[in-house]
């Protein structure tokens, strides 16, 4: 399955308007090239399954490196694939590893994550995008096809999942999953950037519509089932959740998606804190790196860089209800345990304390 390529990471974006990332009069079109070899079970593509063989490049700023952060937690893949984290901003050339000693990545010994890119693509002009995953031998990049790599996780890493993993894409509701997937990313996931990043107000004002008309088509399908897809938590769920949980602290007000806030859509709301509050979910956000990333990076829709102190994210610990609804988070499997200590949020940067 393919998606249109990570909007938030933006430089080759940036590189072709001179730093702008809203092109004046017309609407925002997502750049849909990737890096397409896939890591599998067999190697087919010359990349096989390998425990410590590659390294998953993060920020936890970006909504696409969420779903990477929350499946790989979700089926334990911890050990057997390492995890880079880089900072919440960036600049025109790359993401890089300012949060690590030194500037630089420990394993991949390099500063910004465009040397992966270049390592294996000399002269790459594409966005330097995350998530990407890393061959750690060769430190070159192998895919950067985020779509693909949540799939494949759950299906070419299976002799690696942890006892207890959830199906997070299940054989028998692939179909319907896809579906639901590919109207989220269409009108929601999508639909944010296409609000956000519009340059006339004719396409702001269909990109709004869209995107608050699939919110309501969502809210009236979970009116009365608690995951999108059968009874347990699915790939849909964890795509959907990364936009909402940035809903208020990020695209109702920089993003101009301002009909509601997600504390003012009851269903989305209550369905968002259910998921906060399972284990692999809310322990992946960073809202401080969420909110820097938005404000500071998007010079031309927020130049004076100030970065809001709200929202309020006590009320992401409220009871939801969600539970009278049925359903089991984890189906027949169990909850991860906590993540390691390196991988923790900084407990200043969310309400999980």
């Amino acid at each position: 399955m393919t998606e249109g390529a990570t909007a938030n990471s933006g430089e080759a974006a940036l590189r072709r308007t001179g730093g702008r990332y809203v092109e004046p009069g017309g609407e925002f079109t997502r750049d849909q090239r990737y890096i397409a070899t896939r890591i599998t079970a067999d190697g087919g593509d010359g990349w096989p399954v390998e425990p410590g063989r590659y390294r998953l490049a993060v920020s936890r700023a970006c909504p696409w490196a969420n779903r990477l952060v929350i499946v790989r937690r979700l089926l334990g893949l911890e050990g057997v694939l390492s995890m880079a984290i880089a900072g919440p901003t960036h600049d025109r050339r790359s993401w890089s590893f300012d949060l690590d000693p030194g500037g630089r990545d420990p394993v991949l010994d390099i500063e910004r994550l465009a040397e992966a890119y270049f390592a294996r693509f000399p002269g790459y002009d594409r966005g330097i995008t995350v998530p990407a995953i890393i061959d750690v031998p060769t430190g070159q990049v192998v895919t950067n096809d985020f779509g693909q790599m949540s799939l494949d996780l759950s299906t070419q890493w299976t002799a690696y999942h942890r006892d207890g993993a959830p199906e997070l894409y299940p054989q028998r509701l692939r179909d319907e999953i896809d579906e639901v997937n590919g109207v989220v990313f269409a009108d929601v996931n999508n639909g944010v950037y296409r609000c956000g990043f519009a340059g006339s107000q004719s396409a702001y004002d269909r990109a709004y519509r869209r995107l608050f008309d699939r919110l309501d088509w969502l809210s009236d399908r979970l009116a009365e089932r608690r995951y999108l897809v059968g009874e347990t938590i699915t790939e849909a769920d964890v795509r959907l959740f990364t936009t909402l949980v940035r809903f208020d602290p990020v695209y109702h007000g920089h993003f101009k998606c301002n009909r509601s806030k997600l504390t003012e859509m009851p269903v989305l709301w209550a369905y968002a804190r259910d998921l906060f509050q399972t284990p692999g979910f809310g322990d992946t956000i960073d809202f401080d790196h969420i909110k820097r990333h938005y404000y500071e990076v998007h010079g031309d829709l927020n130049p004076t860089g100030i970065v809001p102190l709200g929202p309020d994210l006590a009320n992401w610990l409220t009871p939801h209800g969600r539970g009278e609804l049925g359903g089991r988070p984890f189906g027949d499997g169990t909850a991860p345990p906590p993540p390691p200590p390196a991988e923790r949020v900084d407990p200043a940067h969310t309400p999980l304390r």
